[in-house]
């Protein structure tokens, strides 16, 4: 069973799809609506990175003992993304097309090169070491 993994991976779904909803109004010019796409956007990415960082990281740390492993080089990856945010927001405040594309795809590569390693190696990881706990584990994580 992938119940970690599943979830988490939707979850990544979810965000990519806000972002690009978020350029797909840049495109028109839609500016009211790129800052809307934007403001749920940063919130989704940030609940998701919370979700790992307060809950699934430290039970995955727990269980193999490891913080230098895997999930640093997630935390640190997560904080590349956040410095992002500020200047994505900026952009699209701004209405300047050319600044926030330029952000938003440095963003989406980060996100896209994230994504692809934990959903190969540590949601499928963290699904196998956390079997028992599991679902106490998605419950804490949907309840942030």
């Amino acid at each position: 069973m992938s119940e970690i993994a599943d979830f988490m991976a939707r979850d990544h779904g979810r965000c990519d799809e806000l972002l690009v909803a978020a350029e797909q109004a840049v495109a028109v010019a839609d500016w009211k609506r790129v800052n809307r796409e934007v403001e749920q956007f940063t919130e989704a990415l940030r609940h998701h990175m919370a979700m790992e960082e307060e809950v699934l990281f430290p039970a995955v740390e727990a269980a193999t003992g490891q913080t230098q492993g895997p999930t640093r080089v997630m935390r640190l990856e997560h904080e590349q993304m956040r410095q992002l945010l500020g200047p994505l927001q900026h952009a699209a405040g701004q209405r300047d097309e050319s600044e926030y594309l330029a952000v938003s795809d440095t963003l989406l590569l980060l996100m896209q090169q994230h994504n692809v390693k934990e959903e190969s190696i540590l949601y499928p990881m963290a699904d196998r070491i956390l079997s028992a706990s599991g679902s106490t584990i998605l419950n804490r994580m949907q309840g942030l």
